[in-house]
């Protein structure tokens, strides 16, 4: 799907213009019409993130220590409870205790929050990390 563009203006001061500037060349980009573009797209999903409204996308990424008692049961029933937002995921073995598991997400804000929130409540996560936006 092509999005239709419209064409905007804003005033700023000559020092914010000049930092952002310096801030798309250090970055490699050169086009202030992206930048600005992903930076209001990384606000509405932050806003819908925060409200829990809306449709998002994102990634789950998470290392857990499989040993402790029920850590994978638990885990795959949360999947299966909250496989409508859940596009696939991805498990790698990284030590002989260690698995490190990406779930890729497509859905209601609200439900993918209570994903989050349940997996980060459950014994022998590591760490879990997430990556939301929006369309």
């Amino acid at each position: 799907m092509v999005e239709e563009l419209v064409r905007f203006s804003i005033t700023v001061s000559r020092d914010i213009l000049a930092a952002f500037d310096q801030k798309l060349i250090q970055a490699g980009k050169h086009n202030r019409s992206d930048a600005l573009r992903q930076m209001m797209r990384a606000h509405i999903a932050s806003e819908c993130w925060r409200k829990g409204k809306g449709q998002l996308y994102g990634t789950i990424t998470l290392m857990y220590n499989h040993h402790v008692p029920s850590v994978l049961k638990e885990l795959t029933s949360l999947q299966h409870d909250h496989e409508t937002v859940i596009v696939c995921t991805t498990h790698v073995h990284v030590t002989h205790d260690t698995c490190l598991e990406c779930l890729i997400l497509s859905g209601d804000a609200s439900e993918i929050r209570g994903l989050v929130d349940a997996m980060g409540q459950l014994k022998g996560i590591h760490s879990l990390d997430t990556v939301i936006t929006s369309r």
